[in-house]
């Protein structure tokens, strides 16, 4: 077994140990240069009392905790600046008890330095009399280094450095691109003996944003192979900082499942990257390996270059969907060069899929069936519409150029697609809890839906909806917001999906008029359905509709609701009920008495005022956000008017409007 230690730049004193620290047992970096303090002392008192709350903070929610919490305490020069960071995959009790270990170790751990690090298994915090580290968005140049320090049993070191770098990439991918969290852990599934399997996690602090997490992590990786010596022999390291957090390690060390899985490489099928970072010994001199990588990667190159115009050629040939009919839809040359960058291979998803097995299916519709695949390492979801089929050609135009150039945390991610031999295939982001509709029109799988759970999906649609009115590039309207378009991360967090409906607004247009009704009756507005009129304002109806069904726990996509009374709409039983004070009636039954009651009825009152049938009475998901936000309750907002209308059965397009009058 051997030992190594490394120090890095002129930062922080980096060290190597055998083996993974304990839970309890933190790994110290002590800034011996910034001064020290005196048990008892004011600084001393404001550092306990910061770790508690920051402890506090991190694991405040028992269903979704932040794990994450940063600030000060006190007054100069007895100013404590601090942050904890808890491992994305920790309960909050977990993050918590980790919590307690760093108000244990703070002090005594580093001799009462004021600048202190502890990293553990589990959370990583550091404390400092200076707050540049809180302010940064990145490590700033000092962060922590642990290497396990066991050799691996492989001759193909080279091999191993390769496939780390392949899943350190991929896996801070994932982190800054997939996940709310800004967390990731990944595993690759080898054939060497000597390294099968090889764990990775990513993670940035909660209070960066995607593009600003991508660069801290993609500077770590960077650092990565400059900081250790190539080759790696030791089974694992990894960066630990107040900004972003990478570790690689051949034992499983997180809960659950891998988020990214990169497959065995199988000889003749799926050849292994070059990695992304040249490796380079420390000091900047290039041994064998790296010189070999370098005469490689022209050679890889020109391949990618030569397969990439054989697609096109191909796509160009065979597909149905030439290019001449892509652009046609098309505005300017920017939505093309937006579109083409996410081309793929129909033999990569062939494989991705089993060559769409039926055991991949996730769901069919009228445009086709959606399979699970993995891709590069990452869970896809890939729609391939009916082949031969012309139906359907607008929508993938809408998706192809909408998608791709949308870029929110409450968005489904537009991964690719595909064109070729009659093939139209759009691939996503793989959702594992698919849509809402499954959960809340089920007796059993609404159960999981508590109500914290439920705001979360109201305000995350919300905000989803006010950047596709507001505050993207250009003005959207979806056109066709219902539960079953609401997909759910792992975290029961909603992404808006499925924009083959969606329109293009002007910044200064308000509405426009179509001939060609097309949507989901019981969410579309009534200006739509009659008059063919559609603006932001017709999401914000079915917005309305949508917020009602979270409540309730009721369907209203079909048709009236029937009570066993009367024939009611469910519009109307819910405004019959709020009229007369007794909505508790109308909350879904499966939460019992699990919720803030205030909060309910202002989101009853947010849905009734979304479904006002002048559209211009209707708030703008601004609005709506500011009310969700706001500590307003329910009997300070300003009473929604009776809705005015319903829509009677299903019939086609003759749908029949009822009108019936208020009070």
């Amino acid at each position: 077994m051997r030992r190594r230690f490394f120090s890095v730049h002129a930062v922080l004193l980096l060290a190597a140990v055998a083996l993974p620290l304990a839970a309890s047992q933190p790994w110290p970096v002590c800034d011996s240069g910034s001064g020290t303090y005196a048990a008892g002392s004011t600084y001393a008192t404001n550092l306990e009392n910061l770790a508690l709350t920051l402890r506090a903070n991190a694991s405040s929610s028992a269903t979704a905790p932040t794990l994450f919490a940063s600030g000060s305490l006190g007054s100069a020069p007895d100013t404590v600046y601090g942050l904890l960071l808890c491992r994305g995959d920790l309960s909050s009790s977990d993050c918590a008890d980790c919590g307690t270990n760093v108000w244990r170790d703070a002090g005594p751990t580093c001799n009462r330095t004021k600048g202190a690090i502890l990293v553990y298994n589990q959370c990583y915090a550091q404390f400092s009399d200076k707050g540049d580290f809180l302010a940064s968005t990145n490590n700033s140049g000092k962060y922590s280094l642990l290497v396990s320090g066991t050799n691996i049993s492989s001759t193909d070191v080279a091999g191993y450095d390769r496939a780390v770098t392949e899943l350190l990439n991929a896996t801070v991918r994932y982190a800054a691109e997939s996940s709310p969290r800004l967390f990731a852990t990944g595993q690759r599934v080898g054939t060497d003996p000597g390294f099968r399997n090889i764990y990775s996690m990513a993670q940035c602090s909660r209070d960066l944003t995607a593009a600003q997490c991508r660069t801290c992590l993609d500077d770590l990786v960077g650092r990565w192979w400059q900081t250790f010596p190539f080759p790696l022999n030791g089974e694992g390291a990894r960066f630990a900082g107040p900004r972003c957090y990478l570790r690689s390690e051949l034992g499983s060390f997180y809960t659950g499942d891998p988020m990214v899985r990169l497959p065995a490489k199988v000889d003749g099928l799926t050849p292994a990257p070059a990695p992304d970072v040249v490796p380079a010994t420390p000091g900047g001199k290039k041994n064998s390996g790296s010189k070999i990588l370098v005469i490689i990667l022209p050679t890889v190159a020109v391949a990618i270059i030569a397969v990439t115009s054989l697609c096109i050629w191909n796509v160009r040939k065979k597909s149905r969907l030439t290019r001449a009919e892509l652009l046609s839809g098309l505005d300017t040359s920017e939505d093309f060069e937006s579109v083409k960058s996410t081309l793929l291979s129909l033999a990569s998803l062939q494989v991705a899929t089993d060559n769409f097995h039926e055991s991949k299916k996730l769901g069919e519709g009228g445009f086709g069936a959606v399979y699970r695949g993995i891709l590069s390492g990452q869970e896809v979801a890939v729609k391939r519409m009916t082949k031969g089929s012309n139906q359907g050609l607008e929508e993938l135009k809408n998706e192809l150029v909408l998608v791709a150039k949308l870029h929110h945390r409450n968005l489904v991610r537009l991964v690719g697609f595909c064109l070729e031999e009659g093939e139209r295939l759009l691939v996503y982001e793989y959702m594992p809890n698919k849509s809402l509709d499954n959960f809340l029109f089920d007796s059993e799988q609404r159960k999981r839906l508590d109500w914290m759970t439920r705001f979360r999906i109201i305000e995350g649609v919300a905000r989803g909806l006010q950047y596709l009115h507001e505050d993207s590039q250009k003005k959207i309207v979806h056109r066709d917001m219902k539960a079953s378009n609401i997909l759910l991360d792992a975290d029961m967090n909603p992404k808006i999906g499925d924009f083959g409906l969606a329109r293009l607004f002007a910044q200064d247009q308000t509405r426009e008029v179509t001939s060609r009704i097309a949507g989901t009756f019981g969410y579309m507005a009534p200006e739509y359905v009659m008059r063919g009129q559609y603006s932001t304002k017709s999401d914000v109806f079915s917005f309305g509709i949508l917020v009602i069904e979270i409540v309730t726990g009721r369907r209203r996509n079909s048709g009236p609701y029937l009570s066993e009374q009367n024939d009611e709409d469910i519009l109307s039983i819910v405004w019959r009920h709020w009229e007369e004070r007794t909505t508790a009636k109308m909350i879904d039954h499966s939460l019992g008495r699990n919720y803030p009651e205030a909060e309910v009825l202002k989101c009853i009152n947010i849905g009734l005022l979304c479904v006002q049938q002048n559209p211009v009475d209707r708030p703008t998901m601004a609005d709506v956000m500011v009310l969700l936000n706001s500590d307003t309750t329910c009997s300070l907002l300003a009473p929604a008017p009776r809705p005015t209308y319903l829509v009677d059965g299903i019939s086609g397009y003759s749908q029949t409007i009822t009108q019936w009058s208020g009070r």
